[in-house]
């Protein structure tokens, strides 16, 4: 693997990763701190815990966004230069070179470009209100609530520029 091709991996498979990964047990985690279930002792540990948990997350989510927007997309939209015919050095030409693989780039970077900064946002969010509330959390259904939608909302922003960054990696990699 060269440098870029590393790169594209620790942005995608490593910190984008291990937001998809790490959504299902924090969001459990948030979701039983109901008081008829946590002792209290079992709360503050369980408390504890998610705060850190989740600003691991969210720091996960910033460094995806982070090294998806200065280090790997600036290689993706490489403009080649006059009388390049072979575009394989250069995504984001390759794909809307092509009629079929133009979608890629007008809707799957579009939305990675815009859309995925939700994620982080989301995410530092999350983490904010469980740092905010701590044990109170328990006591407060319509906190948690609203703690797994935004939470949801990353995971389901996440998930779909994950996915389209592998279909758009798939048709056009960055070398």
């Amino acid at each position: 693997m060269n440098t870029h091709e590393l790169w594209t991996v620790v942005h995608g498979m490593g910190f984008g990763f291990l937001f998809l990964l790490g959504f299902a047990g924090a969001l459990y985690g948030i979701y039983i701190m109901k008081p008829e279930w946590m002792t209290a002792e079992g709360t503050n540990i369980n408390v504890r815990n998610i705060r850190i948990f989740l600003w691991v997350l969210a720091a996960a989510t910033w460094l995806a966004v982070f090294s998806g927007a200065f280090i790997v997309y600036p290689w993706y939209r490489a403009t080649p230069p006059a009388g390049t015919t072979d575009l394989t050095n250069f995504p984001k030409f390759l794909l809307v070179a092509n009629e079929s693989t133009a979608f890629w780039h007008e809707f799957g970077m579009e939305w990675k470009e815009h859309i995925a900064f939700v994620v982080p946002f989301a995410a530092t969010m999350v983490a904010y209100m469980a740092q905010y509330y701590g044990a109170t959390i328990t006591q407060k259904p319509e906190v948690r609530r609203y703690v797994m939608i935004f939470f949801s909302i990353a995971f389901v922003a996440a998930a779909v520029a994950g996915v389209l960054g592998a279909f758009i990696t798939k048709a056009a990699a960055v070398h």
